[in-house]
């Protein structure tokens, strides 16, 4: 699997937390367990974290699948399509350090915004500029979870878990077609990915009990410090 015991057991631990997180708030297992995959090996990455997290995304979805967004969400996807062009085209012309900067201090402004201003409202433009972005912020920088966190930071904990999780289900099978297409998933990042594969069961399984506490107040608070976490990582990431 291209890890020793000990960097086995750390990967778990990681990929659990941020299982633990996704399945109670909507996202975080890539914003969390990316940094510590990429210590251990940075080749895994980002092959077995998508494929990771495409499954999570999905029960996620389809634990809660009653209180989906259907109209938004069909907006945000379509967004979602160009967004992965964008994101690959903004690869190509920028620096990877860079970027990082500029996607981290966006995010960090993102929720500076949604602090002081109304909740935006959700209609088809802001939604699909959502998933543009969103898309578009994933593939170039991995921190695409903000920007459509942000847009139902505000709605409750089913709404934003279902709605969320089938959209990074369906971007994250986009995410996979793009890497096999440019040979960036190879056979040891499958087998790497089922390793690990209990851990998120494991860490999906837990965020359930975690429901009741996050919906009752806790969840917009999350959101909004998960997203800010993301773009300050990026941000450290980018000048170091």
């Amino acid at each position: 699997m291209h890890l020793s015991g000990l960097e086995y057991a750390i990967a778990l631990c990681a990929i659990a937390v941020g299982a633990v997180v996704q399945g109670s708030i909507g996202f975080g297992l890539n914003l969390l367990s990316a940094p510590v995959v990429a210590i251990l090996n940075p080749h895994a990455l980002p092959a077995t974290l998508v494929l990771l997290a495409l499954p999570l995304s999905t029960t996620t979805a389809l634990r809660e699948r009653h209180a989906i967004d259907r109209r938004p969400l069909r907006w945000m996807l379509l967004g979602a399509l160009p967004g992965t062009a964008a994101g690959v085209a903004i690869v190509r012309v920028s620096s990877g350090n860079a970027l990082a900067v500029v996607v981290g201090a966006i995010a960090l402004v993102g929720v500076g915004l949604s602090i002081v201003t109304p909740p935006i409202r959700i209609d088809t433009r802001s939604a699909a500029a959502a998933g543009f972005v969103s898309q578009s912020f994933g593939t170039a920088a991995s921190v695409g979870g903000p920007p459509v966190a942000l847009l139902y930071q505000h709605h409750g904990g089913p709404v934003i878990r279902s709605t969320l999780g089938t959209f990074f289900a369906v971007t994250g099978l986009l995410s996979i077609a793009g890497l096999l297409v440019v040979g960036k998933i190879a056979l040891w990042h499958v087998v790497l990915a089922c390793a690990l594969t209990p851990a998120m069961v494991a860490g999906f399984w837990c965020s359930r009990r975690l429901h009741g506490h996050v919906d009752r107040g806790f969840l917009r608070p999350a959101i909004l410090a998960l997203s800010a976490l993301a773009g300050a990582a990026a941000i450290v990431n980018g000048l170091l």
